[in-house]
């Protein structure tokens, strides 16, 4: 593979190029050991009613913060966990997450390339603003991409449809790279070339691997792939 086969690359935010676990891991002294636990259910459950926010909403979408907080409670409420200074201090936590510790490194080796890069997320654009930011890596970027553009979450193909208007590149030349096999999959469904970030060594899902362009357990190979 050559990187004249891409004029961009897309990038996923959440368990892409940021750490969706990182806003607990901060606080894991007041969460106790089973924090990732925690985490991981934050995520399903913050996943879920964006879905659902998709399918069902009618004239009350609520955007991806909003879904991140229902999150959080529901989490909070089932687990017992009635301290109001720790939910807020996630939440604000939330909107800091850590970049991944190469992808700085990784987007400052594409960004010197004839590459767009630009990021297609659920975030809302205050969000993803103050992530980039706080990341380090809003420098790096050509566009960040919110799905508050189209009205509606991923997997929808309008959401899809935002990276050709951003950018003019349409999908078949762009490399799409997600830690979500969910999002990989309508990604490959919507015409993109996509990459997979598998960083716990998950199964495949949905039949994903022989379609990849690749699948790494994180990105600071990336550039040499497009080398």
């Amino acid at each position: 593979m050559t990187q004249a086969r891409f004029d961009a690359v897309v990038f996923d935010a959440y368990g892409t190029l940021l750490d969706v676990q990182a806003a607990m891991a901060r606080h894991a002294p007041r969460l106790g050991e089973g924090w990732r636990a925690l985490a991981a259910e934050w995520r399903v459950k913050q996943l879920e009613y964006s879905w659902i926010g998709s399918l069902t909403a009618q004239g009350t979408r609520r955007d991806f913060a909003a879904c991140t907080a229902d999150a959080l409670d529901y989490v909070l409420a089932r687990h017992a966990i009635g301290d109001a200074g720790l939910r807020a201090d996630l939440l604000a936590a939330y909107q800091r997450l850590d970049a991944y510790p190469e992808v700085p490194a990784m987007l400052a080796a594409l960004r010197v390339r004839d590459l767009r890069l630009a990021i297609l997320s659920n975030g809302t654009p205050a969000m993803l603003a103050a992530a980039c930011a706080a990341g380090g890596i809003a420098g790096a970027l050509d566009a960040v991409i919110s799905v508050e553009q189209a009205g509606i979450f991923k997997p929808a193909p309008a959401v899809y449809a935002l990276v050709q208007e951003a950018l003019g590149v349409p999908p078949a030349r762009c490399l799409f790279v997600s830690g979500n096999p969910w999002d990989s999959q309508a990604a490959l469904a919507n015409g993109f070339a996509v990459l997979r970030v598998n960083r716990q060594g998950d199964p495949d899902e949905y039949g994903l691997r022989p379609h990849l362009v690749a699948e790494l357990s994180d990105l600071a190979t990336l550039p040499a792939l497009l080398a």
